[in-house]
Parts: structure tokens; C-alpha cells; sequence
């Protein structure tokens, strides 16, 4: 297993996502590159994001790449949906040099690679998000209506495991 952490807005509707995708096995809400390794203090430069484990023979990193897109406006700074702010901002982070790299090319080959907004940066930092905040959508469907991914778009990989 590798894990990889993912920040792409709200972290209720990534973990969501991302936790049906073939090949995750497993999701926990957190907070990465923050200056703290606390919840409760004030805002200290974290984004939210999703720590994800996934099986590299089933999963490479350029397609979980790819999923994260599916999800996220990848040309918007600071902002997807309705959530805005620096913590909202959309990244890649790994401790490990090699998914960096093969991120950074993925993103290069692409058209519009001069228009993403989307950091790849080495993990520094990593806060598990307090309980309220795992599974959020799961534990609580009402709570949607806070989330920037359609439904249909949110459950696409749901019934494909």
C-alpha cells in the first residue's frame, strides 16, 4: 500500500469520492502542511485534505491524478464551489519524492498544464481532522448540500468496487 494526501475543497465531498475509487483502500480526513499538529488552534497555513492509501498495481498515481480532476475545478485559486480560502486550495502531497515527480509530469503533459492551479508539494505536515469530520457524508447525507460535487458525480464509483 501507498498513501498519497489529496486536498480538493471540502474535505466531506473528496473523502467521499475518493473512497469509492477501484483500487483506495482507505480515506481519513486530515489537514496537511499546517504549522500545528493540533485542530484547535487558529488557521496556521493548512489545506484540507484526504490522506489516501491505495494498492499501486490497481491505482497509479496518475490515474488517482485524474479522479482528483474529475472533482475539482484544477484552474481555481483558493476557492471550489462555495468553499473559499486558503485552506480550500487544491494540492497534491506525498512523502514520497517519486509520486511527486510522476505528478508533476502528469499535470505537464497536459493542454491546459499552464492554467492548473493545483500545488505538488512534499508532506510536512499531517493532522487526522477530528471524528466529526470522518465519513462526514456518509454518517450524515443531509449535510451534501455544503458540498461543491454533484451527487451523481460524488457516487460514480460507489456501486464499481
Amino acid at each position: 500500500m501507498e498513501q498519497i494526501y489529496l486536498a480538493g475543497g471540502c474535505l466531506w465531498g473528496v473523502q467521499e469520492f475518493l473512497k469509492y475509487v477501484p483500487g483506495v483502500t482507505s480515506t481519513e480526513a486530515g489537514r496537511v502542511n499546517g504549522a500545528t499538529n493540533t485542530t484547535s488552534s487558529d488557521y496556521d497555513g493548512y489545506a484540507e485534505c484526504v490522506r489516501v492509501e491505495f494498492e499501486p498495481s490497481q491505482l497509479t498515481v496518475e490515474r488517482l491524478i485524474d479522479h482528483l480532476f474529475e472533482i475539482i475545478d484544477p484552474y481555481s485559486v483558493n476557492k471550489q464551489g462555495n468553499d473559499v480560502g486558503e485552506k480550500y486550495r487544491t494540492g497534491v502531497y506525498s512523502r514520497n519524492p517519486e509520486h511527486l515527480k510522476r505528478v508533476r509530469k502528469h499535470i505537464a503533459a497536459r493542454e491546459d498544464a499552464d492554467n492548473i492551479a493545483v500545488e505538488v508539494l512534499p508532506l510536512t505536515n499531517y493532522v487526522k481532522s477530528d471524528d466529526e469530520h470522518q465519513d462526514r457524508l456518509t454518517l450524515h447525507p443531509e449535510d451534501h448540500s455544503f458540498c461543491h460535487i454533484p451527487l451523481d458525480l460524488l457516487y460514480k464509483y460507489k456501486n464499481k468496487r
